[in-house]
């Protein structure tokens, strides 16, 4: 029984191996473009509806936070399914790889948005740009699984989140601080994804 747990276990670490070493292709160019409109589409809502956010920051925060979880649940569930359909039997593994590189992002992304939103909502303009600072480092984290194209679009965010920060005050609440940066960052990574898959099927 040890040898069978013994084997099972060098198993296991041989599929995660295998893993780190394959590119994680469960990404779909067509739902991360999707998003990238997600975002467009939000901020022309709060454009329309709240032309001045920092008077109404608990509907700033509902109209982001609901496209964020609306974006992150259509990308799961496509990626599940396309990382299962091209990765086959090395898919949970790499799945869960994706999951690892990208999850400390999201959650110190939520955890900042409560504690700036509870206990110190005057600097609430400052999220717009800790957002798109905090999203690139969860790019970068996940640049060694992914073409390596994909730096740029970290650089994006960082650079877009920076200049947020710069804007300081109401500006950086403008909805177009959001829509401009997430919009066209998802479509610059659905484009590279898109690009770097066909030069990849070429080759094969």
């Amino acid at each position: 029984m040890n040898d069978l747990h013994k084997a099972l276990g060098d198993i296991s670490s041989i599929r995660r191996q295998m893993a780190r070493a394959t590119e994680f292709r469960g990404y779909g160019p067509v739902t991360l473009a999707a998003t990238g409109l997600f975002a467009i589409l939000a901020a022309s809502a709060q454009s329309l509806w709240f032309p001045a956010p920092a008077q109404h920051t608990s509907a700033y925060l509902s109209i982001w936070v609901s496209t964020a979880v609306l974006s992150s649940g259509l990308i799961a569930v496509h990626t599940r399914t396309r990382a299962h359909r091209i990765h086959s039997g090395l898919a949970d593994e790499m799945i869960h790889m994706a999951i690892e590189q990208f999850l400390p992002a999201v959650a110190a992304g939520a955890l900042l948005t409560i504690a700036i939103a509870r206990f110190v909502p005057g600097s609430l303009w400052m999220l717009p740009g800790l957002w798109q600072v905090i999203f690139s480092l969860g790019v970068f984290s996940s640049c060694r699984f992914l073409p390596q194209p994909i730096i740029w679009a970290g650089a994006w965010y960082l650079v877009t989140g920076l200049t947020c920060i710069a804007l300081a005050g109401d500006r950086a609440l403008s909805p177009w601080a959001m829509g401009v940066p997430f919009g066209a960052g998802q479509l610059l990574v659905a484009a590279i994804l898109f690009v770097t898959s066909r030069e990849t099927s070429d080759e094969r």
